[in-house]
């Protein structure tokens, strides 16, 4: 056993004393390294950023260019003062990475948030072999299980075509990292066209720049039609929006997607008629937590499900799980009765 803990709990998120960094820490620190770059686990104000090649560009397009950072490519082991330390995939978005952290020959892995469904633009979910595992348990009920990729595109497709056939303009509401790529990736072109909102937009457009091959879209805030007169367009729909009363012009058939944010926003008036979906875990259930505002919901997630949960538990070999990030006390219950040395683990939220 080692002399040391290899990461213990403190005010600014998991600390590993003989690396002097932390991960995901929730604010201000030296050096700190990311498992991806969603605001909940990467923001602003530290000394360094080390994380993977591919998040580079999207912890530099959220939080500023001038930000210090250190590329890791997944598999490649640097140290760290006293600590060895690795990235490998997460699954859960472009660039999401497990943290592997070996000191004086004990290995803990941080998973991050993960999922093992796959995914066509983040890589695979990879097992790592550890002594100690970390897992997020966001949806961590037995309720929630996923159901397969092409069930769910399957689903989305076949609504989406039926509000097409309806002259019905779709719109999905989906975070602008992660959920909003999947979807171009995973739903059917022959379809319609891809619109989407800016904050999505510029995203793409900042991933496509650094090498991510995603499917043409458009940008709905600067799709105006400024010849004045003119309200004919062969196989499409005008819409009136925008301040210099600019016609708005979608597609007809398109598919918009946008962020939670855009649920209620005044551009939604120009496209109409328009359908609603949500694309969230949490819309296996029936009273999911946006379902009531959304016409409907489709059960798609980026992270993982509690079956998924149970076996890459017992995949990684480990015999200590802490849990955090969810249910914890459901998970850890389940854990102990399977013999595992499990127990909630409780970070101090970003502030």
């Amino acid at each position: 056993m080692v002399s040391r803990p290899v990461l213990i709990n403190t005010p600014r998120g998991l600390y590993c004393p003989a690396g002097d960094f932390h991960i995901d820490p929730s604010r201000s620190v030296p050096h700190a390294v990311i498992t991806h770059a969603h605001s909940d686990h990467a923001r602003k104000g530290m000394g360094l950023y080390t994380t993977h090649t591919d998040t580079i560009c999207i912890l530099k397009h959220r939080l500023g260019a001038n930000i210090v950072t250190a590329p890791l490519a997944y598999g490649e082991h640097i140290r760290i003062n006293d600590a060895v330390v690795s990235l490998h995939p997460a699954g859960h978005v472009i660039g999401s990475a497990q943290v592997r952290v070996e000191v004086d020959g004990e290995v803990w892995v941080v998973s991050g948030d993960y999922k093992r469904q796959a995914d066509p633009f983040a890589v695979p979910y990879e097992i790592v072999q550890c002594d100690t595992f970390i897992t997020e348990s966001t949806f961590g009920m037995p309720v929630y299980r996923w159901e397969s990729n092409d069930t769910i595109a399957e689903k989305m497709n076949t609504w989406w075509r039926s509000n097409r056939d309806r002259g019905i303009t779709s719109i999905v509401h989906a975070y602008a990292l992660g959920k909003a790529q999947r979807l171009l990736g995973t739903l059917d072109t022959s379809i319609g066209p891809f619109y989407t909102h800016g904050s999505v937009e510029k995203m793409n457009t900042m991933l496509r720049a650094n090498g991510i091959a995603l499917p043409e879209t458009r940008a709905i805030e600067h799709s105006s039609l400024h010849e004045a007169g003119s309200q004919e367009h062969s196989g499409s729909n005008l819409r009136f929006g925008g301040t210099d009363s600019s016609r708005l012009f979608v597609d007809s058939g398109a598919l918009i997607i946008a962020p939670d944010s855009s649920e209620n926003a005044s551009w939604l008036q120009h496209v109409e008629p328009y359908a609603t979906a949500v694309a969230s875990g949490w819309m296996a259930l029936r009273n999911g937590r946006q379902r009531r505002t959304a016409d409907i919901g489709f059960a798609m997630s980026d992270h993982v499900d509690w079956p998924d949960l149970m076996r890459t538990v017992r995949e990684t070999g480990a015999k200590r799980i802490l849990v955090t990030h969810g249910y914890t006390s459901i998970v850890v219950r389940s854990l102990r009765e399977q013999g595992y040395d499990a127990h909630e683990l409780h970070l101090v939220p970003g502030v």
